[in-house]
């Protein structure tokens, strides 16, 4: 990458599981040079949605460096100047991926999540991940996160509080409900009585531990459209993957994390496409009643992998600067 540098790394997740040993993840880092950071430094950290590897944030027709990086969320913002980590969920990507799907819940995802996050920020700020980069102690990290990795992200701020800001991408509150079983959407608004029922409801909806789901007119319509770049319909399918079943059936949930949502108290960047899956637009930011700077951008003529639209670079310009300013503490 000319005028940036990246990282691939295997972590230890934290997690084992039944039948498992330890499990590692994997996380890549692409970082501008050091003349390039700015006075605030800040990395993204960046967690895909269901059926969708970290590749999600660096689509590249061709598959190289030499190519087309216009569809490239991570190389687009290290030119921008920031530090880009983007993550492969345990089970996806060239994560460790356990034989039960199931047992891979949003809590495991998230615990795990967090360790890595922490060991990525403690190398980044004591300036031992990265030989190019100098310490960074005053490193501000800001959590991306595109639909299901959108909720993770949320779940994990709620649990942790490890960011300054979240720039939640094509999430909402709202979930999927047209695509739920009827046990799951009689139980659904009781968030106790379907949180504890989340494996069962999932096995019954997904059947197979690791579903995938298959490209056809109906999955192209949902994850794009007919507006979406070729070029970059076709880098995306270097990024699908299987889909965690548990996880994927709680962002179906109308209401899904509306909990945690309700106390997120940093500031929020709100990303949706003109045609996005998310539901009304303009009802989203009421799930977030205690932040006190929220930002609503909406990408016209966009479906929900908003990399592929043309609209993208409005959405790169404007995060950046959002992003910025969270840096800065105005």
């Amino acid at each position: 990458m000319p005028g940036e540098t990246s990282l691939v790394l295997r972590l230890d997740s934290g997690v084992s599981l039944p039948g498992s040993g330890p499990l590692h993840i994997a996380v890549e880092v692409c970082a501008p040079r050091q003349a390039s950071l700015g006075p605030s430094p800040v990395v993204l950290v960046c967690l895909p949605g269901g059926g969708m590897n970290r590749r999600f944030f660096d689509l590249m027709p061709g598959g190289d460096a030499a190519s087309d990086i216009s569809f490239s969320f991570a190389r687009q913002m290290a030119g921008r100047g920031f530090i880009v980590v983007f993550v492969d969920h345990l089970g996806v990507g060239e994560s460790d991926r356990p034989e039960d799907g199931y047992l891979l819940t949003p809590e495991v995802l998230v615990q795990a999540n967090q360790r890595v996050l922490e060991h990525v920020l403690a190398g980044l700020r004591a300036g031992s991940l990265l030989a190019e980069l100098p310490p960074l102690p005053e490193l501000v990290s800001i959590g991306v996160g595109h639909s299901m990795g959108a909720m993770l992200t949320l779940l994990q701020q709620a649990a942790y509080h490890p960011h300054a800001g979240l720039a939640l991408l094509g999430f909402s509150t709202r979930g999927m409900p047209e695509y739920l079983i009827p046990e799951a959407k009689a139980l659904a608004a009781d968030t106790q009585a379907v949180r504890a029922e989340l494996v069962r409801l999932a096995k019954a909806t997904f059947v197979v531990p690791y579903p995938e789901v298959k490209p056809s007119p109906q999955s192209n319509s949902l994850f794009a459209g007919a507006a979406a770049e070729a070029r970059g319909v076709e880098a995306i399918k270097a990024a699908r993957d299987k889909m965690l079943p548990v996880t994927a059936f709680m962002s179906m949930l109308p209401g899904n994390v509306a909990p945690e949502a309700a106390q997120i108290d940093v500031p929020l960047f709100l990303a949706l496409g003109e045609r996005d899956i998310a539901g009304p637009t303009h009802q989203i930011p009421a799930a977030f009643p205690k932040s006190r700077d929220l930002s609503l951008h909406i990408l016209p003529e966009t479906g929900h992998s908003h990399f592929l639209f043309p609209a993208r670079t409005g959405l790169f310009n404007r995060l950046g600067g959002w992003a910025r300013l969270v840096a800065s503490g105005v």
